[in-house]
Formats: structure tokens, sequence, C-alpha cells
């Protein structure tokens, strides 16, 4: 019997939890799509490296989704059985609130396993892929939005003005170039041909020119300076993120726990390093273990007489999500500046709700309502089932 009941009630979980994930993961895939039909349009990428792409951003979605569509989907289920009686029905047959829990425990744990795995291997690592495939994509297509006779100006601090661009695209011809990056310095490039090399050791794109000149001028516009060359390598700046993707230069989000321990380390690491990679030691065992706590809190706050069951467990779950991530937030906030211990700023969030959801279970299983429990502890008494 206990078998039929306990299969019955991970079903009434797992349809939710499916249709919330996908929903809840949809709508964050939606965030990105402008800049995802940006590249395929106005940069000429391939829809296979799109979905590649693609592809590699879904882990970052899928750890921060699974704990939500568990506390919801188990918030719907339990309220549905609540609401159509079947809980009491359960109880009168003498099914403990334990033995309902353990469904509930069930998911909880394969979703635990499904964040951690996802956090401690996939995430860093398509973190990092993910880095690695737009540069190949910047590099393969950074000449594509440059054409002839037309001031170009996609790349930070340059203007690039080509004469003339062959058929190929694989070359510039007769180039002028306005480069501003260093500030208080103005410097107009000549150059008779130029053409895009990718330097695949330490994945910079850089504007290789030939048989040029640069033509500087002070901001007095009182000296002037003239230098010839016959081949002159400019780096372009094509994002922030695709500066360098070095093993050494892995931010704390690409690397593994193993990574991040070692690089903690080092001897000459500055504080506020350190801090960040504490931080994101802590999170990968803290957001999958949210799973638990998410699940523990959710099977009394699912139980209700209220018939409205769906809407009150979207509204209860996104109640618990915004409260959960703006503590997690404000508590790795105050680990950056140095005013927090990083294991108490990351896992304040994860013990406050694991309290809460122990507390509420109590209850629960003693038929205490939470007034009564306030009512008695407000009065120094013991509150009564």
């Amino acid at each position: 019997m206990n078998k039929i009941i306990n299969r019955y009630i991970f079903r009434e979980i797992a349809l939710p939890f499916v249709i919330i994930l996908f929903v809840l993961t949809f709508v964050l895939l939606m965030g990105k799509i402008l800049q995802i039909m940006d590249l395929m349009i106005n940069k000429g990428i391939r829809v296979l490296d799109i979905a590649h792409l693609i592809a590699l951003i879904m882990p970052n979605f899928l750890l921060f989704t699974i704990p939500i569509a568990l506390l919801v989907s188990i918030l719907i289920a339990m309220g549905r059985l609540s609401a159509d009686n079947e809980i009491t029905v359960l109880k009168a047959s003498g099914v403990s609130l334990l033995q309902l829990f353990y469904p509930a425990a069930v998911a909880s744990l394969l979703a635990f396993a499904c964040a951690m795995v996802i956090g401690y291997f996939l995430v860093p690592q398509s973190n990092f892929a993910t880095k690695r495939l737009l540069f190949e994509l910047a590099s393969q297509n950074a000449g594509i939005g440059i054409k002839e006779k037309v001031f170009n100006a996609d790349f930070k601090g340059l203007l690039l003005y080509a004469d003339t661009i062959p058929a190929d695209g694989a070359s510039m011809e007769n180039v002028i170039i306005s480069d501003s990056r260093v500030l208080g310095e103005q410097n107009t490039i000549l150059a008779k041909k130029a053409f895009l090399v990718a330097d695949p050791k330490l994945m910079i794109v850089k504007l290789r020119l030939e048989n040029g000149s640069i033509h500087t001028v002070g901001k007095d516009l009182k000296n002037y300076r003239k230098v010839d060359f016959k081949s002159y390598d400019i780096n372009l700046d094509l994002s922030s993120t695709m500066s360098s993707f070095t093993d050494e230069a892995k931010s704390s989000t690409e690397m593994t726990l193993s990574e991040l321990l070692e690089r903690m380390k080092k001897p000459d690491l500055a504080q506020a390093a350190m801090r960040e990679l504490a931080i994101e030691v802590h999170k990968k065992f803290s957001i999958p273990l949210s799973c638990i706590f998410f699940g523990l809190l959710a099977m009394p706050l699912g139980i209700t007489h209220h018939r409205s069951v769906k809407s009150r467990g979207f509204a209860v779950g996104l109640i618990i999500v915004a409260v959960y991530y703006l503590l997690r937030i404000g508590g790795e906030a105050l680990v950056e500046n140095g005013r927090m211990d990083p294991a108490l700023g990351v896992w304040a969030p994860n013990m406050l709700f694991a309290l809460l959801g122990v507390f509420l279970f109590y209850l629960a299983h003693r038929e205490i309502s939470v007034s009564q429990a306030l009512i008695a502890l407000f009065q120094g008494g013991k509150p009564r089932g």
C-alpha cells in the first residue's frame, strides 16, 4: 500500500516539476534571444553554432531553475492533495506526515543530485567552453561587419575605414584607422593592406597592418610624430569577456572545485580575489543543497485548505524564491566587501530556510497551526495539537 501511495505522490510532484522546469528555462532563454538573433542575422553565425551556444548556456539556467521547479511542484502537489481532502483521508488511514514526505524527499534528493552534477562539473566547463566558442565565432566573423568605403566603429577605441575589400574578404586595402585607445593621444594609422589574424594560443584577434605609417599629434597641437612600419599589429577589443582565455585567466565561475582550491593556495593572492574564490567554493554545495531545504519547507506549506491550489502554490513559491535569492545576493555582497565571513554569507539563507522548514514540518506533524504556536510561544506554554 505504501509503495502505491509513494508512487502516486511522486507522480503528482514529477509532472508539475517537468512543466515548470521547461517553462522557467524557456523564460530565461528568452532573455538571451535578442542577442542570439543578432548573432544569427547581423553577424552571420550559423544555426548549428547558435544551437551549440544555447546548449552551453543551459547548465547555468538549469542550476537556477531546478530548485525553483522543485519547490513550486511540491507546493502544487501537496496543495492539490490537501484541497481534494486526500491528505485527510490518508491521515485517517494511518499514514503519517513523515510517510507522506518520503516521495517528496526522494524528489528532493534527485533534484539535489542533478544540481550537484550540473554545478560541480557542467557549469564551470560550459562557462569556459562558451567563452571559447564566442571567441572562435568572433575570430571567424569579425570581418563580416566591415564594408568597403564605410566607417566601422565595432571595435572599441578604433574607427576603421577600408577603401577596397576583395571579393574573398580575406584582406583590406588602403586602410585608415583612427586610434583613440590611449587617453589624450590621437593616432591616425594609414596602411596599404590589412587582414585579421586570430592567435589560437592567447586567443586574441589582431588586425595586422602592412606597409603603412602612424601619425600622432600632441594634445597642444604643436608636436607631430610619424612612424613608418612594414608590419604592425593591433589587438581588437571584441568584448570585455574575450580578452584572454588561457587557463590562468579563468574567472572563478569557470573553475572546478579543485582549480578553485589550488588558486586559493597562492600566497600572493589579493584578499578580494580570495573572497571571490571562497564564495564560489561554498556555492558549489550551497546551491544544490537548497533543493533539500526547499523540499523540506514546501511540504508543510503545501498542505492547505484553499481551493486556488495552483495560483497559491505559484505565489508562495515565488515569494520564497525571491526572499531566498535576496538573502543570498545580500550575503555575497557583504562577503565581497569584507564585512562577513564567506561561509556565513553563502550558507546563511540555507540555514535559515532549513530551520524554518524543520519548525513548520514539526507543527504540521503535530497538527498545530502557526498561530497556536506563536500564541503558546508568547505565553510561555506548550502548543497543543
